[in-house]
C-alpha cells in the first residue's frame, strides 16, 4: 500500500469535524511547497544573472 493510499484510508476513517482541519494542513503545505519553489527561484535568479545580462546571451536569443 502506498503512503498516499495510507493517507486516504486514515482521512476516511476519520470523524466529520476533523475534516476542516486536514483540509487547512494540506493546503498549508500545498503554499509551503509553492513559498519554497519560489523562493529557489528568486535564488537561482541572482547567480544566474550574469549569464543572463550578457551582449552574448542577447545575441543567441534575439532570433527566438
Amino acid at each position: 500500500m502506498t503512503e498516499k493510499e495510507i493517507v486516504m484510508r486514515e482521512i476516511d476513517d476519520l470523524p466529520a469535524p476533523f475534516l476542516r482541519e486536514v483540509l487547512d494542513f494540506v493546503r498549508f503545505l500545498k503554499s509551503k511547497a509553492t513559498q519554497e519553489a519560489l523562493e529557489t527561484a528568486l535564488l537561482s535568479e541572482t547567480s544566474l544573472r550574469k549569464d543572463w545580462l550578457s551582449p552574448e546571451e542577447d545575441e543567441a536569443w534575439r532570433d527566438l
